[in-house]
């Protein structure tokens, strides 16, 4: 298979914060100059290479470039650019682990190319490990973006025994780039130190001067584990035009133009949503009884508990197996009658809500805790079973829906899972893993639903000595898996750089996403973790010491990026990527001991978040309008600073409450004053841009997410026609006249366009006789005598613009069509282009845009599609809740239990589930999707009343808190218009009880529309 790659909003936005800092560079296609010949035996004089042009920018230009980016972004603004590396433009690009990092340094490349023609590129890497990642990058999106830009990019990795590429990177006009690592320059072997020599084979030159010569742009990939003073005395020697920094987790700061940290990649969604199953051992007072709950069951009678327990076999052998019990089952009956389980040993409750059980000898027992007589080989086997079943759990849920999971163990030592001592070869790891994993093949076998043939003819078809398999080095003689060789200091602590088992590792990454592949769960070295980056990791394993070398963020690092499906199609649909992308990690720690540490190690990377609300946070900050960006001014500031003190949401350290976000989340905010409500959704972005600890994303307990089974309401007549009624797939279709579009663009754009023309303002000033050190740091040492503001007229400029280009490409419409509509505006319109054109492509765009999405809603139709909703979106593809947010049992739902999402949802389901009116209903599950031009959308809920009772007795709802226009954003308000038309359409052709659709604030609103009848 191979992977597909799409233009993301979030990662364009990356790109351009980069390359706006550059706006005004003229385009030049490659500056030539003769490449350093060396001593040849022949005269090469007419050699032409092709450097980077220098910048033509002024510092000030390029920093008030900087600025804006800075403004747009809400983030702190320079004040100076930050000279490092003999460099005077240093540029931090803050981007989360797994949100795309080196595909927006590959796409910045590229577009630095189109707008100003710069070719010559050096990625700069820490290990041979990410060099590798990155070379395997540049390799797998070379299709991609040879579409988006009619041309490839030539790269190579530099090696100092191949130096010929150096003369290509040199001579070649095309984009080309290079990929080294810093060992190969900054350490102290021969082989290391030749990129600064004078070299024979290099005509007497030094590798170095050829490629400095090339003025090239460095971009360094994890910045902050390359500033040992050898790299730092180093990197002045590339002569680079400036330097580009991509991390998570930047260490010295220079010039930030982007951020995308932890916070905003969880809650854009951009990576897995992460749950822990932790592993606790405790004694219990009294007692030495062997007792690990695993986890507890939900079932059509009444929860199940899964325990292990020592078992007394008829051999007399005591092993301990796993139990599946119920309520007022007995352990020592269980057990064999072993005496450890007879003082009191019998259930008393099981909650599935806390995850406990109990026993009527007052003991309690949490789950993943283990009591008793616990080895460490003990919490490495219920790590391992552990693993396979959270695998199980999901690939039962992803395989209808072609995703093939992966599960990866970390290992300190290869002889754990490899023992060449042994006939079979087999570690202790290896052996433990394939006992454990024919029992539960053969219990999910047992319990999977009868009907569910293809993926029951899937797990029953794999070996298991072939569905794991072992990535490590190789020893070259005896082709023995080995130990990797770890750097014993350094910014590489801890991790390995063997070439051969990075080459393993990236050599088969999309082999692994193919289901032909048997290979599903894989043991690794925790030293390899860099090379490990495959997108449909969905369960990680520690069998290993901790240790303070590897963080729990580096950790689960490896498996954040978003799973693919058999095609290779990103699974980043916002209304499921959350149910579908759950990285499950089995520690050998405690839940709580784990979540605490890992939201610790987050919070301390977020250090460019501000930490307090204040009033002079808030002034100055940009609020991007459909009219153009507002600056929040000192009285918005204070009105924003009363409304959180006000409604404590901010303390008397200014620090953002949990009631904030509390509220937020249940939709329970109070309105912002009457000035600020325009702009509410704008100003509670700026407010969550505050740090607070209630923020750090939510780490799900995975021994809390259980299946829902389905109940008899679901078979009942009523719920089944319902079903039948709206389980019906759809295709939208726009048909409008394009002369229509550009009628109504032409008008709106004559009536509405207008333009600032850019303003130049004089300001004179004269220091003041006596200065105070704080005076300098906030620049007030100057006083105001004289200022003159004048309108700048026509621009001329070295920049050129696009205007059809651009207009095209933020309208999604052709250049024709958008020709059409420029060359019939009036001519004032047209002629402010040349007073503000930056502002005039905004605005026309924004115009354009508006009409096109108005007439979109206007001409939406649907048609209906003979294919349906399988039942198995109820059961096989269900995904597991937190019982924990669980209601109470319940009476007339499909399932005996609802996790709701807000209080609203809570409230509407207890007075649905005791109306008489009521015959049956259902939270429809996330995969029940309506296809929009704005995404597709979900529904809440569909309601079955008894005939008699209600007009209306087939409803489909959607519960809001609040039906006003500034809480209901614009995207939803669209997704709810085109549900509107989509239930029109399945229902045209009913004749009677038709489904009604609607949006509700709470039951007593749903029943004033379906309306009582007279019994």
């Amino acid at each position: 298979m191979k992977l597909k790659f799409k233009v993301q909003p979030y990662q364009t936005q990356a790109v351009d914060s980069v390359v706006d800092c550059f706006a005004g560079q003229p385009l030049v296609n490659g500056i030539t100059y003769r490449i350093d010949p060396g001593r040849k035996v022949q005269a090469s004089a007419f050699e032409e290479g092709f450097k980077n042009a220098d910048l033509v920018l002024t510092d000030l230009q390029v920093l008030a470039n900087m600025k804006d980016v800075q403004r747009q972004q809400n983030l702190p603004i320079s004040d100076k650019l930050a000279s490092s590396a003999g460099c005077r433009f240093n540029l931090d690009i803050e981007m989360e682990t797994g949100t795309g990092k080196t595909y927006c340094y590959i796409k910045t490349m590229f577009e630095m190319n189109k707008r100003y023609g710069w070719s010559k590129f050096i990625i700069m890497v820490p290990s041979i490990a990410i060099r590798e990642g990155v070379y395997k990058s540049l390799q797998i999106t070379a299709d991609h973006f040879t579409e988006s830009y009619g041309k490839k990019a030539r790269f190579f990795i530099y090696n100092s025994r191949r130096l010929h590429e150096l003369e290509s990177f040199s001579s070649d006009a095309g984009i080309n780039v290079m990929v080294i690592n810093i060992q190969a320059f900054n350490a102290r072997g021969a082989d290391n130190r030749r990129i600064y020599d004078e070299m024979d084979d290099f005509q007497s030159r030094k590798p170095i001067d050829v490629i400095a010569s090339n003025r090239p742009i460095l971009i360094l990939d994890e910045p902050q584990k390359m500033e040992g003073a050898a790299t730092m005395e180093a990197l002045p020697k590339f002569k680079p035009l400036m330097i580009l920094r991509y991390s998570a987790t930047h260490r010295t700061e220079h010039n930030r133009v982007h951020r995308l940290d932890a916070l905003d990649a969880y809650n854009q969604k951009l990576v897995k949503k992460i749950a822990v199953r932790g592993i606790q051992t405790r004694g219990l007072a009294g007692t030495n009884a062997y007792l690990y709950l695993e986890g507890i069951d939900i079932s059509k009678k009444a929860p199940v508990a899964r325990i292990e327990i020592e078992v007394k076999l008829k051999s007399g052998e005591i092993k301990r197996q796993l139990r599946r019990l119920e309520f007022r089952d007995e352990l020592f009956a269980e057990s064999g009658e072993l005496d450890q389980y007879r003082d009191g040993f019998v259930i008393s409750q099981i909650d599935a809500r806390n995850n406990t059980v109990e026993f009527t000898n007052g003991q309690v027992l949490h789950g993943g805790e283990a009591t008793g007589d616990v080895s460490e080989r003990d919490i490495r086997r219920i790590q391992i079973r552990e693993t396979i079943r959270a695998h199980l759990d999901k690939e039962h849920q992803l395989f209808a829906q072609g995703i093939k999971v992966l599960s990866l163990f970390f290992i300190d030592e290869v002889v754990k899972y490899r023992d060449y001592k042994r006939s079979d070869e087999k570690g202790e790891y290896a052996r433990v893993f394939e006992e454990e994993y024919e029992l539960l093949k053969a219990e999910y076998l047992g319990e999977l639903e009868i009907d569910n043939l293809h993926y029951r003819k899937y797990l029953a078809g794999i070996d298991v000595a072939k569905t794991h398999k072992g990535y490590f080095s190789i020893d070259k003689k005896t082709k023995h898996l080995k130990d990797p060789t770890i750097a014993k200091t350094g910014a590489s602590k801890g991790q390995s750089d063997d070439v051969d088992a990075y080459d393993l590792i990236l050599k088969d990454k999309e082999r692994l996403l193919s289901f032909s592949e048997p290979t599903r769960f894989i043991f690794s070295h925790s030293a390899l973790r860099e090379g490990w980056d495959n997108p449909n990791v969905f369960v990680m394993c520690m069998l290993k010491h901790s240790d303070n070398t590897i963080s729990r963020r580096q950790e689960v690092g490896r498996g954040l990026r978003l799973s693919v499906d058999k095609h290779g199609d990103r699974m980043d649909n916002p209304a499921v990527v959350h149910d579908i992308n759950v990285l499950t990690v089995v520690a050998s720690e405690s839940y709580t001991a784990f979540v605490g540490g890992l939201q610790k190690e987050i919070a301390d990377t977020l250090t460019s978040r501000p930490r307090k609300a204040t009033e002079a946070y808030f002034t100055g900050k940009i609020i991007a309008i459909d009219a153009g960006p507002i600056e929040i001014t000192p009285a918005m500031a204070k009105q924003i600073y009363r409304y959180l003190l006000k409604n404590d949401y901010s303390d008397e350290a200014d620090q953002i409450t949990p009631a904030y976000h509390e509220a937020k989340e249940a939709g329970t905010l109070p309105a912002l004053p009457d000035d600020l409500k325009p702009y509410a959704d704008q100003i509670f972005q700026i407010i969550d841009s505050v740090f607070s600890d209630a923020e750090l994303p939510k780490v799900d307990d995975g021994r809390k997410s259980k299946i829902n089974p389905l109940n008899d309401n679901f078979d009942k007549k009523e719920f089944q026609e319902l079903w039948r009624r709206i389980n019906q797939k759809a295709v939208y279709r726009v048909e409008f006249d394009s002369n229509e579009l550009v009628g109504k663009c032409v008008n709106a754009l004559d009536i509405q366009l207008r333009v600032t023309p850019l303003q130049y303002t004089v300001q004179i000033g004269i220091q003041d006789d006596e200065l105070t050190d704080e005076q300098l740091k906030a620049g007030d040492g100057f006083a105001l005598t004289d200022s003159t503001t004048e309108r700048g007229g026509s621009i001329h400029s070295l920049v050129k613009y696009d205007l059809l280009g651009k207009v095209a490409e933020n309208t999604e419409l052709t250049r024709k069509t958008v020709a059409d509509i420029l060359t019939r505006i009036q001519v004032s319109v047209f002629g402010q282009f040349k007073e503000n054109p930056e502002h005039f492509i905004a605005e026309a765009s924004r115009i354009i845009a508006e009409q096109k999405a108005t007439m979109i809603i206007e001409r939406l139709t649907y048609d209906g599609l003979s294919e349906r909703y399988d039942v198995d979106i109820f059961t096989a593809n269900q995904t597991g809740q937190d019982f924990s947010k669980a209601s109470a049992k319940l009476k007339h739902h499909i399932y005996d239990y609802v996790v709701t999402d807000s209080g609203i949802e809570r409230e509407f389901v207890e007075k649905l589930d005791t109306a008489s009116e009521v015959v049956v209903y259902a939270k429809l599950p996330r995969g029940f999707l309506i296809p929009t031009p704005v995404g597709d959308y979900n529904p809440d809920w569909a309601i079955a009343f008894k005939e008699g009772h209600v007009k209306h007795i087939y409803f489909v709802a959607e519960t809001k808190g609040t039906m006003s226009s500034m809480k209901l954003r614009e995207i939803e308000k669209t997704k709810i218009a085109c549900a509107r038309k989509f239930f029109d359409e399945i229902e045209r052709h009913v004749s009677h009880d038709r489904v009604k659709y609607d949006v509700v604030t709470s039951y007593e609103q749903l029943m004033d529309i379906v309306g009582h009848e007279k019994v």
